[in-house]
C-alpha cells in the first residue's frame, strides 16, 4: 500500500468512527466530532495497532494500559463542554489522545500521569476542569487538591466490576460524582480504593 492509499485508509476509518460510533450513539456535537476528526488516533496507538485505531473497542498501549474506544473520549469531551478559558488538567494513561483533543479547547492545559496523579504535586493547581482517561475506584485527595472550588470533573468510575461515565464537581475538599452512562473504559489501578471502600 503506497502513503497516499495508507493516507486516504486513516481518513476514511476516521471518518467511519464518526458516523458509525459518535454519531449513531448519540454524539453529535459540533465541536467534539471536528476534534475527533482532526486528530490522528492512529497516532497515539503503538506502531502494531495502527490498522486498528478506529476500532470500537479499548486499545492496549505499550505501558500494559490502554486508549479507551472512541465513544468514550467523544462522551467526556461532551459532558466537558469546555469554554475555552479554562485551566484544565488531563490525567493521561500514556496515549496523550484526550490532552490533544482537548488542547485546543482551554486556556490552559496541564497533562499528569496517574502516579503523578496520586502524589502531593502541585502542578495543575487551582485548575477548573479535570478529565482523567480511565475509570477510577476514587478520587485521591491529592488530586482534589489540586483543582479550584467549583471545578468541573469528567471522569469513569469503576465499581463491584461495572465501569460509568460520571460527572461531578468540587465542593469545599469533596468531589461529587454523578454516573452518567455505563461504558467500558479501562480502570487505572493507581485510582483503586482500599479494600472495603466504594463510592
Amino acid at each position: 500500500m503506497t502513503t497516499a492509499q495508507t493516507i486516504d485508509a486513516t481518513h476514511r476509518a476516521r471518518r467511519a468512527m464518526i458516523d458509525s460510533q459518535l454519531r449513531t450513539s448519540g454524539v453529535n456535537t459540533p465541536f467534539v466530532l471536528k476534534r475527533m476528526g482532526e486528530v490522528a488516533r492512529e497516532d497515539f496507538v503503538p506502531a502494531s495497532a495502527r490498522g486498528i485505531a478506529y476500532m470500537d473497542r479499548a486499545i492496549r498501549l505499550d505501558n500494559g494500559k490502554a486508549l479507551p474506544a472512541p465513544l468514550v473520549h467523544g462522551r467526556m469531551l461532551e459532558e466537558a463542554a469546555p469554554s475555552g478559558s479554562e485551566s484544565a488538567i488531563v490525567v493521561d494513561a500514556g496515549s496523550g489522545y484526550l490532552a490533544e483533543l482537548l488542547r485546543p479547547l482551554v486556556a490552559e492545559l496541564t497533562v499528569l500521569s496517574p502516579e503523578d496523579a496520586v502524589g502531593n504535586g502541585r502542578k495543575g493547581s487551582g485548575a477548573n476542569l479535570l478529565l482523567i482517561d480511565g475509570a477510577v475506584e476514587q478520587i485521591p485527595a491529592a488530586l482534589a487538591k489540586r483543582l479550584a472550588d467549583g471545578a468541573r470533573v469528567i471522569t469513569g468510575t469503576a465499581s463491584k466490576g461495572v465501569t460509568r461515565l460520571a460527572v461531578g464537581r468540587k465542593t469545599g475538599e469533596a468531589i461529587a460524582l454523578l454516573p452518567v452512562a455505563d461504558m467500558g473504559i479501562p480502570v487505572l489501578s493507581e485510582f483503586a480504593a482500599p479494600k472495603g471502600w466504594s463510592f
